[in-house]
């Protein structure tokens, strides 16, 4: 908020962030009192994207989960980004790395995710009440040296400072729409009901209304200090550790605050990593979303997902040089978004369903969507030249996208369906052949594997090879003739020795004419190299005939590896 009226109005701007500071208060109580009816009656996770889908429809609940994807990406940028900010402001050498630091941060927490680190709330409590503790002792520090006589020093203002300028509508709407990050927190307590002990429910509800208590004493006596003590932050100095440095001094405090800060923004973070995946695959298992996105890796974790969110999260740090200022306006649109479908989404469950006190509950929903609707509108305006524009277009990108996928998976679905009667007849009178062909670089272990697999599956067998000159089909046909097998073997040549376009000719020539339900089995010899580096260097002219021979519609490719001993 200072940041976009310190420009403008100078010294002002510290009374306007009180003033600021309110409002939002108020809108967290108002967020507060809808999300504890959200959790009562949507206990099960998925939030935003689950109230709208199923009161709003698909096409709302899609908008619903774009948006919260969006927010999970830019919590990853924003709290790594505003975390090495306090480090920076500390410790001012990093301050010329801060885009380097910041993307390693992220990779690390993706290999530490995908390796199966989770929020184990013991050890993850620590920090956060080390946290809470360090900004307590802050504010009252600050108020009783302020109380014993403590005049703080003159602030030298930033230039241009245009005192003349009117204080406009749109520059206390710029401000507050920035402040609006501050309570962006309450969507991952509606997300991750499912995760917290019996009963659930009201658990997730004392979480949110202390998680409320909290933002109003840390948030507001943070934005009352601040206008005590008048620090004057920008993009390489964080509020939070200058103040620590106008009440503290250097000292132990210092540093403490300035860690503390750090460690519970990087938690922040991670908080992303637990539920952008959990979202992604609760709409992939409803095909709005690859199905991939659904699997859990070794370690039980969304792999796919951590790395889709690692390198967004990257992606938007390096575009916007880890600048908190510039991704902070991305940041609240999304979640707002969220917001209001989730509390329009409770507005129309309370009319459908005429519960005990509906009416009261349903007056609370709406004016809570109202709010934050115009909230939305609010950063929408404000911000879209600085950033916001991006988040506006990417969600209708990303409805699209998903959109499109659950399509593609309906018309998989129908193609791949059994109609009643193919059961009963796919199976019953009619015989199917096989015919394979086993295609040969050379004669040795790996093809000879290939050729003993053939022999398993069908009567009807093939070797094929392709030359560039006679004294190479001669020694061919001599290796071959001491295998004394009865498949025959056909040699083709070629100048090039293009052998694709060769097993290509023959394989069509065998599916010509070939009755409709019968096969052409390709055995691809493959051997299995010792180190992975290795592989590169081999199988070359297998990956380019599987390529080509996924186009037909009756050729089944098998490949046949022989693992190469130490």
């Amino acid at each position: 908020m200072l940041a976009v009226l310190l420009p403008v109005i100078g010294v002002l701007a510290f009374r306007q962030l009180t003033i600021l500071s309110g409002i939002i208060i108020l809108l967290l109580f108002i967020l507060m009192i809808s999300y504890r009816q959200t959790i009562e009656h949507y206990p099960n996770g998925g939030g935003a994207y689950i109230v709208a889908k199923a009161n709003l429809g698909t096409v709302t609940g899609v908008v619903a989960g774009a948006a919260l994807a969006v927010d999970y990406i830019l919590t990853v940028s924003v709290s790594i980004a505003s975390g090495v900010q306090q480090i920076a402001s500390a410790f001012t050498p990093v301050a010329r790395y801060t885009v380097p630091v910041c993307v390693i941060i992220v990779a690390f927490m993706a290999i530490g995710n995908l390796r199966g680190m989770k929020d184990a709330s013991r050890i993850f409590g620590i920090p956060t009440y080390a946290f809470i503790a360090g900004l307590l002792s802050m504010i009252i520090f600050g108020f009783i040296r302020l109380a014993n006589g403590y005049v703080p020093p003159v602030p030298v203002m930033p230039t241009p400072v245009n005192l003349l300028k009117p204080l406009t509508l749109m520059l206390m709407l710029k401000a507050f729409s920035n402040g609006c990050a501050a309570v962006t927190g309450f969507e991952a307590v509606s997300n991750g009901v499912p995760n917290f002990k019996e009963p659930s429910r009201k658990h997730a509800q004392t979480v949110l209304l202390i998680l409320t208590i909290i933002i109003l004493v840390l948030f507001g006596g943070m934005a009352i200090i601040a206008n005590y003590y008048k620090v004057i932050p920008d993009e390489h100095n964080a509020l939070l550790v200058l103040i620590a440095g106008e009440v503290f001094g250097k000292g132990f405090m210092y540093y403490y605050i300035t860690i503390t800060a750090f460690i519970i923004l990087i938690m922040a973070a991670n908080t992303a990593y637990s539920d952008f995946p959990m979202l992604l695959s609760v709409m992939s298992r409803d095909g709005y979303a690859p199905r991939q996105l659904s699997m859990r890796g070794n370690r039980l974790s969304y792999s796919s997902g951590i790395v889709v969110l690692s390198i967004a999260a990257a992606f938007l740090i390096i575009i916007f040089r880890a600048r908190v200022d510039l991704l902070i306006g991305l940041y609240a649109i999304g979640v707002f978004i969220s917001f209001t479908l989730s509390q329009s989404g409770m507005l129309v469950h309370w009319f459908k369903s005429h519960e005990a006190g509906w009416h009261w509950k349903a007056f609370v929903n709406g004016f809570g969507a109202l709010v934050t609707f115009t909230v939305v509108i609010i950063i929408a305006l404000t911000k879209f030249q600085q950033g916001a524009w991006i988040v506006v277009i990417l969600i209708p990108i990303l409805v699209f996208a998903m959109l499109k996928v659950k399509k593609h998976y309906t018309e998989i679905h129908d193609k791949l369906r059994l109609e009643p009667d193919e059961y009963e007849k796919t199976f019953k009178s009619e015989k199917y052949n096989v015919r394979a062909i086993v295609p040969l670089e050379s004669i040795n272990r790996a093809s000879i594997r290939a050729l003993r697999y053939a022999k398993t599956i069908s009567k009807d067998i093939v070797a094929f090879t392709v030359v560039s000159d006679a004294d190479t089909e001669q020694k061919n046909r001599q290796k071959y003739a001491q295998l004394q097998t009865d498949i025959p073997l056909i040699i083709r040549y070629s100048k090039n020795k293009d052998i694709v376009r060769s097993i290509i000719e023959l394989i069509e020539s065998a599916e010509y004419n070939l009755p409709k339900d019968d096969i052409v089995a390709v055995i691809l010899p493959q051997f299995i190299t010792r180190k992975s580096w290795e592989r590169f260097l081999h199988n070359g002219t297998r990956q380019l005939i599987q390529k080509q021979l996924l186009k037909h519609k009756q050729i089944v490719i098998c490949t046949i590896p022989l693992q190469l001993a130490e």
